[in-house]
């Protein structure tokens, strides 16, 4: 009887479920240090803290995507801006060719 009660613990295995730990008062100071360097939203961090009650794990993993996420919205806005800006000055340097032109009948530019 023994026997086959540890088989089937065995061969469930598989289905079990992974344990979670809350997060220790020394996780929550990382995790908050982590956000110190970002601008955020008291709503982003408390639900941070919300998911570090139950799980520290899920709660690293949160804040990692979360500022990694927003890093990358900030490097395109800032490639956006230095796209526009390049756009702007090859704007205003065609416009200034245009005005530029040599009239060749008076020999002069206009």
């Amino acid at each position: 009887m023994y026997k086959a009660l540890i088989e089937d613990i065995f061969s469930n295995l598989e289905e079990t479920e992974e344990i979670t730990f809350p997060a220790t008062d020394k996780d929550l100071l990382i995790l908050t240090e982590k956000f110190l360097a970002f601008e955020i939203s008291s709503k982003v961090f408390l639900q941070a803290i919300a998911i570090a009650d139950y799980d520290g794990a899920a709660a690293f993993r949160y804040v990692d995507n979360y500022l990694t996420t927003l890093k990358n919205k900030k490097k395109r806005r800032q490639r956006k801006l230095l796209m526009l800006g390049a756009s702007s000055m090859l704007q205003n340097s065609q416009r200034l060719d245009s005005k530029q032109t040599w009239d060749y009948e008076l020999g002069h530019r206009n």
